[in-house]
């Protein structure tokens, strides 16, 4: 089973946990370079500086991330703990269906295993992405900047971060969430938080690139005898519960295929029916009834209902379904979550068409733990995302 220990967190040095709001940003994945821009100008210290390098600084854009980290400590600006800690990370929102919400999970090091030695189970394949963007980062920085996401099998270690330690950031994003970082020092309370979550297998749920990159760099470490900090990564884990999910759908954008023919290619597998303009009401349409939507540029929908004798032998979630009916017709398909952030793409002309697809089920993704499965590709969207900036591992002594 997965080592898990606490680690020397780096975090700003604040006077009071909400000054903590113009120095975080999302995940580097989830947004731009204008995004990125708006951030760096908003601060002079904001995490964008250290962890998102753009291409126009040139080669030497790693370095002057890890210039930024230095300073930032030498100045005062972050300080490195002197002992160990786990932190609790909640996160308090209104899902989708409009139900408030409260999760928390804990971020601590999660021990780098090698693929198929067991311990970490990744729940879906990845696409092809160019890793050397995190792994020239986290060469140069010698940091874990942004976690991992794992969903731990361990039946009860939400009951043991239910009581808050203390609060050392807190703010709300612009969606409304608010997010809080909490640390615990408590060795009794440590090692609890430890026991539990090395006593059973953790699946890694998102962040399966960044996974990839601490084994590569973990690699080049042992060969050159360096630091076994690389043997572990920084990691949020959540106990794999209903109550501490909020899963989405990652939707299918189709380009040189129009509407009618990719409904054409999926008829064998697919009724169809029509589902008028397309809204923040669809998704719960087609939960409600058991179908997929097919969309149009213009934004209107058609439903496609499910041939139960057509998907003999496939798995039973629409991500694995449509796969199996679009055939060699996925390699033109493309992702995006949110329904209208899908619709302005279409609108924007930046896709021919799309397929609105639901969220994974709860004890789909348990079964693939179980099992050893892989769900296909962008089968699972986690929200909210964790803030980057909240805390950070260094990955020296």
């Amino acid at each position: 089973m997965p080592r898990f220990e606490p680690f020397r967190a780096a975090r700003y040095a604040l006077d009071s946990p909400e000054e903590i709001a113009p120095l975080v940003s999302p995940p580097y994945d989830v947004f731009g370079e204008r995004e990125r821009e708006v951030l760096a100008a908003s601060h002079p210290a904001n995490i964008v500086h250290a962890d998102y390098p753009v291409e126009r600084d040139g080669p030497g854009r790693y370095d002057a991330c890890a210039a930024v980290l230095a300073a930032w400590v030498a100045d005062g600006t972050v300080s490195v703990e002197q002992s160990p800690s786990y932190t609790l990370y909640r996160m308090r929102f209104v899902d989708d269906a409009g139900r408030s919400r409260e999760t928390v999970g804990v971020i601590g090091a999660l021990e780098v295993v090698d693929e198929g030695a067991g311990g970490e189970l990744p729940h879906e394949r990845t696409t092809p992405k160019a890793k050397t963007d995190r792994l020239d980062l986290t060469r140069a920085t010698r940091a874990n900047l942004s976690p991992v996401w794992g969903l731990s099998l361990t039946a009860g270690l939400s009951a043991l971060l239910t009581e808050p330690g203390e609060t050392v950031a807190s703010t709300t994003d612009a969606a409304g969430v608010v997010h809080s970082a909490e640390r615990i020092t408590d060795p009794a309370r440590v090692a609890a938080i430890s026991a539990a979550v090395s006593s059973n297998p953790v699946l890694i749920a998102d962040g399966h690139h960044r996974y990839a990159i601490s084994r590569a760099y973990r690699d080049e470490q042992r060969a050159v005898r360096g630091p076994l900090a690389a043997d572990l990564t920084m990691t949020y884990v959540a106990e794999l519960v209903a109550d501490q999910l909020s899963i989405a759908a990652i939707h299918r954008l189709v380009t040189g295929h129009t509407a009618g023919q990719v409904l054409e290619r999926i008829t064998p597998f697919y009724g169809a029916e029509p589902a008028g303009p397309v809204d923040s009401t669809t998704l719960a349409k087609m939960d409600s009834a058991g179908r997929l939507c097919l969309v149009g540029p213009d934004g209107t929908g058609t439903f496609l209902v499910p041939r139960e004798d057509a998907f003999r032998g496939i798995r039973d979630m629409d991500s694995a379904r449509l796969e199996h009916a679009l055939g060699d017709m996925i390699g033109a398909v493309s992702y995006q979550h949110g329904v209208n952030d899908v619709l302005a793409r279409l609108a924007a002309g930046e896709a021919d068409c799309a397929v609105l697809i639901r969220p994974v089920s709860l004890q789909e993704i348990r079964r693939t733990a179980d099992t050893g499965e892989l769900m296909p590709p962008k089968s699972t969207f986690f929200t909210p995302k964790l803030l980057t900036g909240m805390v950070w591992r260094p990955l020296v002594p």
